[in-house]
C-alpha cells in the first residue's frame, strides 16, 4: 500500500506538471505569444508546483510513516516468536527436570520392592463428577494393566485404584472417592482399620479412617500406611497423616480423619502396580 501511494501520487504529479507545461507551450507556438504564455504558465504553474511540490513531501512523509510501522510490526512479531520459542524451551527444561527426578525416585522404590511390577502412566483427564474423585490414565490392558490395580506415586504413596479399564486408557479413582476402601496401619499404635471416602470429607479433599478394633488409639499426626489386608494393596504405601480425631454419633466409636500425603492437584505422571508379592 505505502509502495502504491508513493509511486502513483509522484507519478500523478508528473503527470499534471507536465500536461500543464506542454499546454502552454503548444498555445504559445500556435499563436506566436511565447512571451505571454511564458509569464501566464509561470503564473499558473508556480503555485502548482508548490502544491506538487507539498503533495510529493506528504507522500513521501507518509510512506516514512508506513514503512516505519511495518518495521516495527514485522520487529514485533519476530521478537514475539523468540519469547515464544525461549518459554516453551524453559517448559521443556522444567519438565524434563521434573520428569528425572521421578524416574530417580523410581528407580529407588523398585530397589526397595523388588517384587513390584511398576507400568507408568501419564494423568490424561479429570472427571468432570461432583460426586467422584476419578481422572483418566494413558494406559490400558494392552499394557498389562487390570482392574484393582493399585496406583502410586514415584515416592511409594498411594494415589488410588485402577476401576475402569480400555484398550489404551483406565480410569483411577483416588483414596478419597466415595467409592474407595483400603485398609489402614496406624504406625504409632499398631492400630488397624478402614481408609474410606466419604461425600462431605471428599469435598475437603480428606478421608476416614473408621472399623477400628476396640480400644484402638489414634491421635492426630499419626501416620497412616496400607496394612496389606485382603491382598488388594501392598502393605506399607503411604496413605497420609490423621488431621483429626472424632467420634460418631452417641460419642463412642472414634475415627480419624485422614489427610492424604500425596498431593492429587499436582500429580502430572504415576504408576501402577501390576504385581507385587502378597504377605498375609
Amino acid at each position: 500500500m505505502k509502495e502504491y501511494l508513493r509511486k502513483n501520487g509522484i507519478r500523478m504529479a508528473i503527470i499534471v506538471l507536465a500536461v500543464a507545461l506542454l499546454v502552454g507551450v503548444g498555445n504559445a507556438a500556435r499563436d506566436g505569444q511565447i512571451g505571454f504564455v511564458q509569464n501566464t504558465t509561470n503564473v499558473l504553474t508556480g503555485p502548482l508546483q508548490k502544491v506538487l511540490s507539498s503533495t510529493v513531501n506528504w507522500f513521501d512523509t507518509i510512506y516514512g510513516y508506513l514503512y516505519d510501522y511495518d518495521s516495527l510490526l514485522a520487529e514485533n512479531e519476530s521478537l514475539r516468536a523468540q519469547l515464544a520459542d525461549a518459554q516453551q524451551s524453559a517448559r521443556d527444561g522444567i519438565e524434563a527436570s521434573e520428569e528425572n527426578q521421578r524416574l530417580r525416585e523410581l528407580l529407588y522404590l523398585r530397589e526397595k520392592h523388588t517384587d513390584y511390577i511398576l507400568e507408568s502412566a501419564k494423568l490424561v483427564l479429570w472427571s468432570s463428577s461432583n460426586w467422584s474423585s476419578s481422572f483418566t490414565i494413558s494406559k490400558g490392558y494392552t499394557s498389562g494393566v487390570e482392574l484393582g490395580d493399585p496406583v502410586i506415586t514415584e515416592y511409594g504413596v498411594l494415589v488410588g485404584q485402577v476401576t475402569e479399564l480400555g484398550t489404551n486408557w483406565a480410569t483411577v479413582s483416588t483414596l478419597i472417592d466415595v467409592d474407595m476402601s483400603v485398609g489402614g496401619y496406624v504406625t504409632s499404635t499398631g492400630s488397624t482399620g478402614m481408609v474410606m471416602g466419604e461425600y462431605a470429607l471428599m469435598k475437603q479433599k480428606t478421608a476416614k479412617l473408621t472399623y477400628l478394633a476396640d480400644g484402638a488409639q489414634i491421635f492426630v499426626g499419626d501416620e497412616v500406611l496400607t496394612s496389606g489386608s485382603g491382598g488388594a494393596f501392598p502393605a506399607g504405601l503411604v496413605i497420609g497423616t490423621i488431621s483429626n480425631v472424632q467420634t460418631e454419633a452417641g460419642g463412642q466409636i472414634e475415627y480419624g480423619i485422614v489427610q492424604p500425603t500425596c498431593d492429587l492437584d499436582s500429580l502430572v505422571q504415576v504408576f501402577i502396580i501390576k504385581d507385587f508379592t502378597v504377605v498375609e
